[in-house]
């Protein structure tokens, strides 16, 4: 019974061409230089520590699973995928320490990813992926708000996209499991090889921790 269940497995992801959907959480960040690239861009002047942390997101897409062997594929695919980071600091008023005084900016950053994956069915079902990703800026915005005792007073968004750079390649790997019906779970890491800055004024890349789920048909 196994057996048979293995050979179907294995014909399911090896034999045909696939195609499917997928979809997830993205867990974005920016790394090097991150706190200077905000400031930089968006005018961002918080007083003291500043504080980094993942921006969270999605990503959505298609693609195609191309066999070339046993337990070998070549997968193709195309995604909307949201990245960027998080800062935050202290307003620059130290006689107003007592009211916490906050600043949050937020780096949005949209793209499209063309990732072209190499796929290993380490088991049947169970799978290792990795290979280079294109990535293709469709929006980038900065956004600083500013408040008090928890409460907003200040909001502004900024387009920066006009100093990012147009594409961004990135180093893509990860691990996943796909059932017989079609359903998978997969989850993954972008490492970006590109400087995000179109002007040379800092070294900073993206970074992605993604998970999410498929559907092969």
């Amino acid at each position: 019974m196994r057996s048979q269940s293995a050979n179907t497995v294995s014909a399911g992801a090896n034999s045909a061409v696939r195609f499917g959907f997928r979809g997830g959480l993205n867990l974005a960040d920016v790394q090097g230089d991150a706190v200077k690239s905000f400031t930089e861009l968006a005018g961002f002047v918080p007083d003291g520590a500043i504080t980094k942390q993942m921006r969270p997101g999605f990503y959505a897409g298609v693609y195609a699973t191309l066999p070339l062997g046993p337990g070998f594929a070549i997968e193709p695919g195309i995604n909307y995928s949201e990245k960027g980071t998080v800062l935050k600091g202290t307003l620059p008023f130290p006689k107003l320490d007592f009211l916490k005084a906050r600043v949050t900016g937020t780096a949005r950053l949209a793209y499209v990813d063309v990732p072209v994956l190499a796929k290993v069915f380490v088991t049947p079902g169970f799978y290792l992926y990795a290979g280079p990703q294109a990535s293709f800026l469709v929006s980038g915005k900065a956004r600083v708000q500013a408040g008090a005792l928890g409460i907003n007073a200040y909001q502004d968004d900024f387009d920066i996209s006009n100093q990012l750079r147009k594409v961004d390649f990135s180093a893509v790997g990860g691990l996943g499991y796909q059932f017989e019906n079609g359903f998978g779970l997969s989850a993954g890491y972008d490492y970006g090889l590109t400087s995000l800055d179109n002007n040379n004024r800092f070294d900073a890349q993206n970074r992605v921790i993604k998970i999410g789920a498929n559907f092969s048909f």
